[in-house]
């Protein structure tokens, strides 16, 4: 697998479709990897907790204080019950979740997110995928086209990426029928 294409996609697809982040909290257990394309942005704040123990970190921070959190732990009810507690009115989230050929454990964590975002859509990052959770900004019509474009040295990550990523198949679509927010 080309491994620049997991973080660009991480870091970027939710980066490049919140209006105006000012805050972003990285929960991973080697954020090194999501360094050089977080430097490509130089207007915000980033806050990094560990993914082992993210659930005790994260009961410490403050309510509405992160625009973007891109997350590497595992989903369970209580860290995502956290993660929105700690994300703003219109904050995005980019996270990992278990192979889409898991319909149960996927079908799980979307239904949790339910509880707090408006959207909610998995996306293809090379070889896994993600999920993209929003209060409010849909990651195909609000990408920020400008931003995507100005963007500098990635490898895999564009305007045209940001929005082809969140085309699934028809079997993942009915697989996840009233499941996915979009």
């Amino acid at each position: 697998m080309r491994s620049f294409i997991y973080p660009e996609m991480m870091v970027h697809t939710a980066l490049c479709t919140h209006k105006d982040p000012k805050t972003v909290l990285l929960i991973s257990d080697d954020s090194t990897r999501f360094d050089e394309e977080l430097a490509r942005y130089s207007d915000f704040q980033v806050s990094v907790i560990s993914a082992d123990g993210a659930l005790e970190a994260i009961r410490g921070l403050a309510d509405d204080s992160f625009d973007v959190v891109l997350s590497e732990a595992a989903n369970d009810a209580a860290l995502l019950a956290h993660v929105a507690r700690v994300s703003k009115e219109d904050a995005l989230v980019s996270m990992t979740h278990p192979a889409l050929d898991d319909v149960e454990a996927n079908t799980a964590v979307m239904e949790i997110l339910g509880n707090y975002f408006k959207i909610i859509m998995p996306y293809n990052a090379g070889e896994s995928t993600l999920l993209l959770a929003s209060k409010e900004y849909h990651p195909t019509a609000d990408v920020i086209l400008q931003r995507s474009d100005l963007l500098e040295g990635q490898q895999y990550y564009n305007c045209d990426m940001h929005q082809a990523v969140f085309a699934m198949p028809n079997y993942v679509r009915k697989a996840y029928l009233g499941v996915i927010r979009n």
